[in-house]
């Protein structure tokens, strides 16, 4: 019986020597195998080392989905380092708050992607401790100050083998595999760092209840820098011994047609995503027989989408699940067998080692079908926050309960709900957004004294940001040149979609912003 594996690049090693021949990753012209996954991944380790990059370093890596992606967090981790994804819709300011608190000292960062030069983002806000910029890709060659893939590849023959391999056999189970930032309450980003172990052995048990196997064909639409897209995506594909296809951009005709031609065969994604397939005008044209499994989540799922997916598009098995980054992403997850409803209307039942309960203000359990805060404990809730033992305290408590700021129901069954959060975040096509952020980041504009943002739904997007403003005295600010400039200041799923103008923003005893009569206030009358 072969060892389970400890670490990523043990999975990747043992990965190599399963499937030796078969296709890891087809990346348009691009296909690489297993055994080329692993040699590949050891020349980016062996890379980073001749860099200067140490075990325990962090190396944050600014792309979208694409094979290269892939090959320099594994060769993070194969070089004993700390891989930090960065949201590429991040504006260049977001980027380098996420660089300077991190700490990293190199950064992996796509060259050109929809019209923006990447690095050029960075031009007067790179933080003195990030030492090398690699770009990736062959779009424009690399800038003073930057240097290209080809050469990281090119200075690992400075570099032994057995360096990486030594790299690789200090890490354990609770070695820690990355850090990625997530938003909170208080505004600003907080580093969740995650272990090995943990990835693996939530991601196994993902994978086996929703069904992914050996010789799956996984369209990964969803964001690597999110744990949807590189732990639940890539992460457990490799496990399981299926071909990832990268996809940069939801374009439901290029996805379509993907899936048609590559015989595509799992698709994770958001519900704005299986919205956009059925609303194809031309959907019946495309043999979307290889379908055959699917998951969805990150936002509220009618149950007539569900029966749709199964039906129109032919997906057999159909499910959801519920995480957050601070359990590394998944907690609870529905079985392909439950009826439409209960997939729909529930996030499935929690993960084997894992306990999911709600509880009272007070930290109590509730009883069964009353709502409660949803409190996690188990063997993947993070390590911490990094650098932030105040905030980690606030989020796990003595007894090691991850306090997930949602409100939710549990039945007799142990089938989760999710009916309300205590926190402000709301969801837009899959994303989170955070109100404190939007709010601190829209703040600076000359003309707004005060700033309120909600979530407010959306048929398409599930919900999008409605910010209540009060304009400062003698300013002049509408709508449109409000969401104009929001779209520079911040990523463009956080731009607020609506925005109302008020006098005054209504408080509560405590003198804080009461949302409550904000949403009740919604839909206000046009500005």
């Amino acid at each position: 019986m072969t060892e389970t594996a400890q670490t990523l690049p043990q999975m990747i090693r043992q990965a190599s020597r399963r499937h030796g021949q078969r296709a890891a990753i087809v990346d348009g012209a691009l296909t690489l195998s297993y055994a080329e996954l692993a040699g590949q991944s050891e020349r980016v380790a062996r890379g980073l080392i001749a860099l200067g990059v140490r075990a325990g370093d962090r190396v944050a890596l600014w792309a979208p989905n694409q094979a290269e992606w892939i090959l320099a967090a594994c060769g993070t981790h194969m070089a004993g380092a700390v891989l930090v994804p960065i949201n590429t819709r991040m504006k260049g300011s977001e980027a380098a708050d996420v660089l300077e608190r991190s700490r990293a000292r190199v950064l992996l960062c796509i060259g050109q992607f929809l019209g923006l030069d990447y690095p050029a983002l960075l031009d007067g806000l790179r933080p003195a401790t990030l030492q090398h910029l690699v770009v990736l890709g062959a779009a424009r060659p690399p800038r003073d100050g930057e240097s290209s893939w080809q050469a990281l590849l090119q200075g690992a023959e400075a570099v032994p083998a057995e360096a990486v391999h030594a790299r690789e056999a200090a890490l354990n189970a609770a070695s820690t595999a990355d850090l990625m930032f997530t938003s909170g309450t208080t505004g600003r980003p907080k580093g969740v760092m995650a272990g090995h172990g943990p990835t693996l052995r939530a991601f196994s048990e993902w994978a086996r209840v929703v069904g992914l196997g050996e010789g799956d064909r996984y369209l990964i639409i969803n964001p690597f820098f999110h744990t949807f897209g590189y732990k639940a995506g890539w992460v457990a594909a490799f496990l399981q011994g299926a071909t990832v296809y990268p996809q940069q951009v939801f374009d439901a005709d290029a996805v379509l047609a993907r899936i048609q031609s590559d015989r595509i065969s799992f698709l994770p994604g958001p519900p704005t995503l299986f919205l956009a397939m059925l609303a194809h005008p031309r959907l019946r044209e495309f043999d979307l027989s290889s379908l055959r499994s699917a998951v969805t989540g990150a936002a509220s799922v009618p149950p007539i989408l569900i029966t749709r997916m199964r039906e129109e598009l032919g997906i057999r098995n159909v499910t959801t699940a519920y995480g957050l980054t601070e359990c590394g992403g998944c907690a609870t997850v529905c079985d392909p067998a439950d009826s439409a409803e209960i997939i729909a209307t529930t996030c499935g039942k929690a993960l084997p080692g894992t306990e999911v309960r709600c509880a009272d203000e007070h930290g109590a359990s509730v009883p069964s079908g009353q709502p409660g805060e949803v409190l996690l404990r188990g063997y993947h809730v993070m390590q911490g926050y990094f650098e932030d033992d105040a905030a980690t305290r606030e989020a796990i408590d003595a007894q090691g309960w991850l306090h997930t700021g949602d409100v939710g129901v549990m039945d007799e069954r142990g089938y989760l709900r999710i009916t309300d959060r205590l926190k402000d975040m709301f969801i837009t096509g899959g994303f989170n957004c955070y109100p404190a952020e939007i709010e601190r980041l829209m703040a600076p504009h000359p003309a707004i004294a005060q700033v309120a943002v909600i979530g407010v739904a959306d048929e398409r997007m599930g919900e999008v940001g409605c910010a209540w403003i009060v304009r400062r005295s003698g300013t002049a600010l509408d709508e449109a040149g409000c969401i104009a400039w929001c779209r520079g200041q911040m990523a463009n799923y956080k731009v607020p979609r609506f925005v109302r103008f008020v006098d005054a923003l209504p408080v509560n005893a405590s003198n804080k912003v009461d949302k409550k009569l904000l949403r009740q206030a919604w839909p206000a009358s046009p500005p």
